[in-house]
């Protein structure tokens, strides 16, 4: 049997960033993450847009909030330290008519209240930062948004935390527990000092391994990109819709990538197994049985309006819908420069079972042995280093 002082099960970014916080706080501690995938980031921490977002859609008192502008800062510069590419184009959010005009402003009072650099400006102003814009009448900038390769932060943190003395172990699936302090996994029996769940997808089955996640169930929804085939810089920035600020999600978008190229996306479709990125790769039956059972009942009834969702975003699997959304917040967005589908993402977004709702923020539970991240998606990836940091004065407080 092999021991740990904290033992990780998932190995993303937010799992990483937490091993090397612990390992800091605890050097002569071991401390070692468990990985089912040959590799670290084969699921959202290697799928997500890349996009390292300011932190001004969340109210000021959520965790998304004040981990996003603090995030955002750190991994900047911790980007420049490593010299990995950034591309520092910011963000542009429009609106579509007189109507949008109040979430400008709802928005711009979030990023006052938050600490957030986010600028009110004119049509004329907006066009001047990226001439194919469409907006009425104003636009909001945030010069601090940017984009990364997510691959390659990822390697970078990876890589100083095995320098650290993290331990890394690939092809180890977690299985089921065996007791307070030993988890069977694919490669053997572990035990663990501390367990630290961070395992995305199925972070809420593994929570209820534990006595966790009574009230929570991971949703699985489906992000697509399209990706287009102009030259690198036919766009200069990020273009946004106003989002509706009652769901998680912020509508398709345009995307710059660290290389210059222009993506667009990404979808919010219900997907009907945890894992279900192409054809029927990773296909589990009772995983399809357990969702679709789930949505059934969510179409019938839930605080979100689930139906009209699943309608709107299967919509999307269509490039002439998706070319056609995009169409509104630029000029010269032709459907034959848009042909390519990116890799696709799963979102794994928690459910509150009990309230019928999509949960909004970040949500962990644990007790003196084991703490379990149930929900930590966008912008998760752009908060890793400042939520690492909470989620150990959680483990501290917890264990005593």
């Amino acid at each position: 049997m092999k021991k740990a002082d904290f033992l990780l099960i998932g190995g993303g970014i937010i799992g990483i960033s937490i091993a090397r916080e612990l390992k800091k706080r605890y050097p002569d501690s071991s401390v070692c993450i468990l990985e089912k995938e040959p590799e670290c980031g084969l699921h959202a921490s290697g799928r997500t847009s890349g996009v390292l977002h300011a932190g001004f859609y969340y109210t000021a008192d959520s965790f998304k909030a004040r981990f996003t502008r603090d995030g955002n800062q750190r991994l900047t510069e911790y980007c420049d330290s490593k010299n990995i590419k950034l591309n520092k184009c910011g963000k542009l959010v429009v609106a579509q008519n007189e109507s949008e005009l109040k979430w400008l402003d709802e928005l711009m009072g979030r990023a006052g209240k938050n600490g957030v650099p986010l600028e009110s400006i004119t049509e004329e102003e907006s066009k001047s930062i990226e001439p194919r814009v469409k907006t009425f009448q104003r636009a909001l900038f945030s010069p601090s948004t940017s984009s990364v390769n997510p691959k390659d932060l990822l390697q970078a943190i990876q890589f100083d935390a095995i320098q650290e003395g993290v331990q890394i172990c690939t092809n180890a699936r977690y299985l089921h527990r065996k007791d307070k302090k030993v988890i069977q996994a694919s490669n053997g029996l572990f035990e663990a000092g501390y367990l630290i769940n961070v395992a995305g997808l199925y972070a809420d089955k593994i929570g209820r391994d534990f006595g966790f996640s009574e009230d929570y169930r991971i949703l699985p929804f489906k992000g697509l990109y399209l990706y287009s085939n102009e030259p690198a810089g036919s766009l200069r920035t990020h273009i946004y819709p106003v989002p509706d600020l009652a769901n998680p999600f912020l509508g398709v978008h345009f995307t710059v990538t660290t290389d210059g190229k222009t993506k667009l996306g990404p979808t919010a479709i219900p997907a009907f197994w945890r894992e279900q990125y192409e054809g029927w790769g990773n296909f589990s039956f009772n995983e399809l049985t357990e969702i679709l059972l789930r949505q059934a009942g969510l179409f019938l009834s839930s605080n979100f309006d689930f139906k009209a969702l699943a309608f709107r975003e299967l919509k999307k699997y269509s490039r002439t819908k998706m070319v056609s959304l995009a169409s509104s917040l630029a000029k010269g967005v032709d459907i034959k420069n848009y042909r390519q589908w990116g890799k696709p993402g799963i979102r794994a977004q928690l459910l509150n079972i009990r309230e019928k709702k999509l949960e909004m923020d970040f949500v962990l539970e644990g007790d003196d042995s084991s703490m379990h991240i149930l929900n930590a998606v966008s912008p998760g990836f752009t908060c890793a280093l400042p939520f690492a940091e909470y989620v150990c004065d959680q483990i501290k407080n917890k264990s005593g």
